[in-house]
């Protein structure tokens, strides 16, 4: 999967789920290994937006005593987001690839 074309995208952030998404080849498992990894970034990022709608609620009741926490916490959920429907979208064309294949 080629990552670099997503823009905005920390780089640290991105290593850690290529870390998470190396599965080994010939492993039997990899498909259920790469799905399982994908259901957990989806979980991470939606951790990640709660976090920064809280954070979001926060401010607005004047609770939070520094207002880079909202920016650092929506920051990271925009990330996590891009990366997520990046993802989505190389497995939709693949699906897609794959339903054109002729048998």
């Amino acid at each position: 999967m080629d990552i670099t074309q997503l823009s905005g995208v920390s780089s640290d952030y991105l290593n850690t789920f290529a870390k998470k998404e190396a599965l080994v080849p010939g492993d039997d498992d990899s498909f259920s290994a790469a799905l399982s990894t994908a259901m957990k970034s989806v979980d991470e990022t939606n951790d990640l937006q709660n976090t920064a709608e809280s954070e979001e609620v926060r401010f607005a009741l004047g609770e939070a005593e520094n207002p880079h926490d909202l920016l650092i916490a929506e920051t990271k959920a925009n990330v996590a987001l891009q990366y997520t429907v990046a993802v989505r979208d190389k497995l939709i064309d693949g699906y897609k690839e794959i339903m054109q294949m002729s048998i």
